[in-house]
């Protein structure tokens, strides 16, 4: 395809108008902070705190019981890495000449979102720790890890080899009538409070924070007990039953933040995905769940014998630039090598909804 089929009129209109997606902020950031590293490795301790033991006790002159520090284990393993790259070739530069030379008022801010590789790779490269965050959020089927599979590349995780935390912190609603699905008989807020309970029993510590999707929170919303609920404190006859009174009612019933995640991506077939799934609740404490780790990429480690120009963004994007000179083409490469750490996770209890 020419430059010249899709600068048009309609192009510039269509350019400029973002979906709703692009403007909901990433989550994962806030729950997996990003950190530096050097190489590939990634080790973590997986804590369980629990509830305190009490100290045992102990007759005078005689040695200390040894505690042994139940619930800790180390989890060792290799980063993945991910690149992509974009060309500007000499028939392109040919054609921006071209339309830069149209007097069209609009030609250069077309061209600069058009062929602004950098943005459009580094953009990609961010999808990839969500991506990441928010599959170790969604533990479907009780499965806590990370699987992505593209270009002839496997890269799956598993972030619960023994069990412990699917046996732990993760429950299925499985008769027909209590799913969320089941409208006239579902009932959503027992099922949550059920699991905050049976988190805070084991951990000592109670969820702060809901996460689902859209599609999750409707379901909750259509519950004839929610809207039951809702309407009891009403006095009025007619009541607005909205999402919002929906959302203040279950926060102040249970002491909780509800954070309904809905932002899409392309995977990378083309589809467009959610990065948070549909018929799962996570119940989250309240500050960082883990890290975000990046480590070097070879662009990085090699930008000074490589004559190119590097840059990192984002705490670990690297962002290379290189042009030949026969032919002469503009190379854009952006990698990164990223894996979150969940140090957190027994903090935290999932629900399978339907």
């Amino acid at each position: 395809m020419k430059l010249s089929d899709v600068f048009t009129a309609e192009a510039i209109a269509l350019h400029y108008t973002n979906t709703a997606s692009n403007r909901i902020a990433y989550l994962g950031t806030g729950f997996f902070p990003a950190q530096k590293k050097m190489g590939l490795d990634l080790k973590w301790l997986n804590g369980v705190n629990g509830l305190p033991v009490s100290l045992a006790p102990s007759a005078f002159d005689a040695k200390s019981t040894m505690r042994d520090r139940v619930g800790i284990s180390m989890t060792e393993t290799q980063m993945p890495f991910f690149r992509e790259s974009m060309l500007v070739k000499e028939a392109d530069e040919q054609e921006i000449m071209r339309v830069q030379d149209a007097n069209d008022p609009y030609a250069q801010q077309v061209l600069d979102r058009i062929f602004d590789d950098t943005t459009t790779l580094i953009d990609g490269a961010n999808v990839v720790p969500e991506r990441m965050a928010m599959q170790l959020l969604a533990p479907v089927g009780g499965n806590f890890g990370i699987s992505i599979t593209a270009n002839g590349v496997d890269y799956t995780y598993d972030y619960d080899p023994d069990g412990t935390l699917k046996s732990g912190h993760y429950a299925a609603i499985t008769t027909a009538n209590d799913k969320w699905n089941a409208p006239t008989t579902c009932d959503p807020l027992k099922n949550i409070e059920d699991a905050m309970d049976a988190q805070e029993e084991a951990s000592g510590n109670r969820p702060e924070i809901l996460l689902m999707s859209k599609a999750t929170f409707n379901m909750l919303k259509n519950s004839d007990k929610v809207r039951s609920g809702i309407l009891a404190q009403n006095v009025t006859a007619n009541v607005n039953y909205t999402s919002a009174k929906v959302k203040q009612f279950v926060e102040e019933e249970l002491s909780v933040s509800i954070i309904v995640y809905n932002k899409q991506f392309k995977d990378e077939t083309g589809t467009a995905k959610k990065f948070y799934p549909d018929n799962i609740v996570a119940m989250l404490p309240n500050g960082a769940l883990g890290s975000t780790w990046y480590g070097t990429t070879p662009e990085e480690a090699r930008a000074a014998q490589s004559g190119a120009s590097v840059e990192v963004v984002n705490t670990g994007v690297a962002v290379t630039v290189m042009t030949t000179v026969d032919p002469v083409n503009t190379k854009t490469t952006v990698s990164e090598i990223v894996l979150p750490s969940f140090e957190r996770a027994a903090d935290c209890y999932f629900l399978e909804v339907c």
